[in-house]
């Protein structure tokens, strides 16, 4: 047992010490993996766990001016992220098929380490996506891709720059930050209200630029599979399979959100209308509060003060045919009709959130 124990020991050493990229030395939580460990396990805990059973008797905040602000800060960091790392190699010297990682102190190659460190911390700000989820009870939206996807990231980027603070895994940061950049600009749009809805139509395109990263990604990471480089290979396996795994599990997201949907919506001929009082089937439109053969005790399609029973022909008849002047009735307007079905049919999410 002690001969197990101090080979553990012994090997946790050569790893962490003799293995490791001497440049990041004493850079905050770069001397041990526990610190991002810990913080990664509570990010779950709090967003799963604390988060939503704190919220769960409580109204949901409104936050609307800190997540424009937030999500603006967002943008503002990852271009600078994106510049930074660019220009550190990718822009200028590095080559796509092979990147050696440069451990030299050379200013180019410091720099890539920092852009890199830098990098690393984004993973953490990025928590706040789900902590905002849960302080505006959206639970829904914190899936298991969305926990894994943001609880396993900094722990992986911190093996990366403890080890290789510049090289050819980098071009996974390269690709990541510009595609929050156009992320980040979406959330923050759609955080400023409806009427900037219009400009966000693209929503199903993020998640296809989204998939496209990580193919973007693992396709460069396996190169080194089939070509001599001196670059370590286990960071090869590690960032093409974080690729991988990312990519099928926004395949499922994908399916899930847009084929799926899709084909429930246009199925059958019938358009369903999920969360609308009545829904649309072969141009007749039946009303929870008050159908078109049955009965509505006080209210029929929005009227109240008025027992409605039946609605045919565009009339109602309330003890006798009921007019416009009847008692207790308010009269419908000729466009109320043709308008509520228009807004039923063309309602999009986002507005029936709002």
């Amino acid at each position: 047992m002690k001969h197990i124990v101090e080979t553990v020991v012994d090997s946790y050493n050569d790893l962490f010490i003799n293995q490791r990229d001497p440049r990041v030395d004493g850079w905050l939580f770069m001397d041990s993996p526990w610190p991002t460990f810990f913080m990664c396990v509570s990010y779950v805990i709090l967003v799963k766990v604390i988060g939503p059973r704190y919220m769960k008797d409580r109204p949901p905040f409104d936050l609307r001016g800190l997540l424009v602000f937030y999500n603006a800060a967002q943008v503002i960091f990852s271009t600078w992220l994106f510049y930074e790392i660019g220009m550190s190699g990718w822009f200028t010297h590095y080559s796509f098929r092979c990147q050696p990682v440069d451990y030299s102190d050379n200013p180019s190659a410091i720099r890539m380490a920092h852009a890199s460190w830098w990098y690393y911390f984004s993973k953490f700000t990025e928590f706040l996506d789900t902590i905002f989820f849960v302080l505006h009870k959206k639970n829904e939206h914190i899936s298991l891709l969305h926990v894994i996807h943001h609880g396993c990231m900094p722990m992986s980027v911190w093996f990366g720059v403890k080890f290789t603070a510049g090289g050819h895994s980098t071009f996974f940061g390269l690709v990541n930050t510009f595609v929050h950049i156009v992320m980040y600009v979406y959330y923050m749009l759609s955080a400023m209200g409806p009427k900037y809805r219009r400009f966000i139509w693209w929503k199903k395109y993020l998640t296809n630029f989204q998939m496209i990263q990580f193919v973007l990604i693992f396709s460069h990471a396996f190169q080194l599979a089939f070509t001599e480089c001196h670059y370590p290979r286990a960071f090869m396996w590690w960032i093409g399979g974080h690729a991988v795994m990312f990519f099928f599990l926004f395949s499922e997201f994908y399916i899930k959100a847009y084929l799926r949907s899709t084909k429930k919506f246009y199925g059958n001929g019938t358009t369903h209308l999920p969360k609308a009082n009545g829904s649309l089937t072969n141009g007749h439109i039946k009303h929870a509060n008050g159908h078109a053969n049955g009965k509505a005790n006080g209210v029929a399609n929005g009227y109240s003060n008025g027992h409605a029973n039946g609605h045919a022909n565009g009339h109602l008849r309330s003890n006798g045919a009921a007019t416009k002047d009847s008692n207790g009735h308010i009269p419908q307007t000729e466009e109320s009709f043709s308008v509520r079905a228009r807004q039923l049919v063309c309602m999009s999410v986002d507005t029936s959130v709002e």
